[in-house]
């Protein structure tokens, strides 16, 4: 069986039409469809519309994670779960995270067209605020879902105009009454694209994903005094505006060190100073850090130092400054039985391939923690930009990706036992 390209790459075209935008710098269309927004709330309908319309019984659950279940010949057996999510950063294009979720309902497409139903039930999902732009959380749903981030805790959690999860979710009709608690899997397993440039430039045609790497991530807030910028010396300063350039130059100082290795990697992507008057000295600024690693020993030793830099620029800075831990997640190594099986199928398609650790973390990795569980990565192109409106995989890329889940999927869903 071979998926239908067209088809596909077509789906793909008709969401990221949702939430559209003109990027002003590339001039390219990008998508901004953030979650439990309006955009995100049409885009989620359009995707439950495709779902019930492959017959498929939809359920939401309630931090809006979607189910959409597909019956086995043997429906008491757990199920084979595929999937991402829709959700995007405000600069994002067509790819990410969609193409695991219309991807597998392609499979599920091609399953239907050849009339053929897999001993398994199939499971197709998306996961509510994977990326983290609007509530600070990464894989939150998915988290939810999985056990590791309460349920009462997410719901509380806040946008930067004060707007709760379970309100927003109330108010696109997206609560859900099935319980968060995600029964195991017998697998699940997600077709992504590689947001990096490794497969195009080892001119690989996919991804064998061996794991995520680790992540940390930091809200800082620095208060200082605001001072005319024009009357007060240098030296009587509080500007915390100094002290968070410092912190990032920092950030910079711990990878050009070398003494964490050649893997570790350090941003600084929000910073925002108030009141933001180019004659004021600032009085509070809150920015963000993102540290990642593949090694949690060498995270957390860089994490160690960091901290202590925190400290130190507080002091000599004549400033205070706080930290609130937004996201923490260990390394996670995905089961040696999905990588085989991404593997082989690639192979008897005649499809390059590689092993690969994911540098961006991934609803995989939290479903990593209930059942087997894998990912198929397809390269990019313009040097695999992605969480930007150049995002780019060819129509054959995502469909090489799609066809090696389709063959993954099923041969996780032809598997004896309950």
């Amino acid at each position: 069986m071979n998926i239908n390209a067209e088809r596909l790459y077509a789906s793909l075209t008709a969401l990221g039409q949702i939430g559209a935008y003109s990027d002003p710098d590339s001039g390219v269309s990008g998508v901004r469809r953030l979650a439990l927004t309006a955009a995100d709330a049409q885009g989620r309908r359009h995707v439950v519309e495709q779902m019930k319309a492959l017959g498929l019984e939809v359920t939401v659950d309630q931090i809006g994670n979607v189910f959409a279940r597909r019956r086995g010949r043997d429906d008491g057996a757990r199920p084979v779960m595929a999937g991402s999510h829709i959700d995007s950063v405000a600069t994002a294009g067509r790819f990410d995270g969609c193409l695991g979720v219309l991807g597998a309902l392609e499979v599920v497409h091609t399953l239907n067209d050849a009339k053929h139903v897999t001993r398994r039930p199939l499971v197709v999902a998306f996961f509510t605020e994977e990326e983290g732009s609007r509530f600070g959380t990464d894989m939150l749903g998915s988290a939810v879902a999985t056990g590791r981030v309460p349920l009462e805790r997410a719901w509380g959690l806040k946008d930067a105009a004060g707007l709760s999860v379970r309100a927003e979710l109330e108010a696109i009709g997206f609560l859900g009454a099935q319980s968060v608690a995600l029964a195991a899997p017998h697998a699940y397993v997600e077709c992504h694209i590689e947001q990096g440039p490794t497969l195009k430039a080892a001119q690989q045609d996919i991804g064998v994903v061996t794991g995520v790497q680790a992540i940390c991530w930091h809200e800082l807030t620095l208060i200082g005094k605001s001072a005319h910028a024009g009357t007060t010396p240098m030296a009587l300063r509080a500007d915390p505006g100094v002290a968070a350039s410092r912190i990032n130059v920092k950030l910079r100082e711990l990878v050009a060190s070398g003494r964490y290795g050649t893997e570790l990697r350090a941003t600084m992507g929000q910073l925002r100073l108030e009141p933001g008057l180019v004659n004021v000295v600032p009085n509070r600024v809150t920015c963000t850090v993102d540290l990642r690693n593949p090694e949690e020993e060498i995270l957390a030793r860089a994490l160690e130092e960091l901290l202590g830099f925190y400290r130190q620029v507080a002091t000599e800075e004549k400033i205070t400054l706080t930290h609130r831990e937004t996201a923490r997640t260990p390394p996670v190594a995905f089961a040696q039985k999905v990588q085989e099986l991404v593997a082989g199928a690639a192979k008897r398609r005649g499809l390059s391939s590689r092993a690969i650790v994911s540098g961006a973390g991934h609803d995989c990795q939290e479903l990593a923690r209930l059942c087997p569980a894998g990912m198929v990565f397809v390269p990019g192109e313009a040097d695999g930009i992605s969480h930007n409106p150049r995002e780019l995989s060819t129509s054959e890329q995502c469909a090489n990706g799609v066809n090696v889940l389709l063959d993954v999927l099923t041969a996780l869903a032809e598997e004896e036992g309950r």
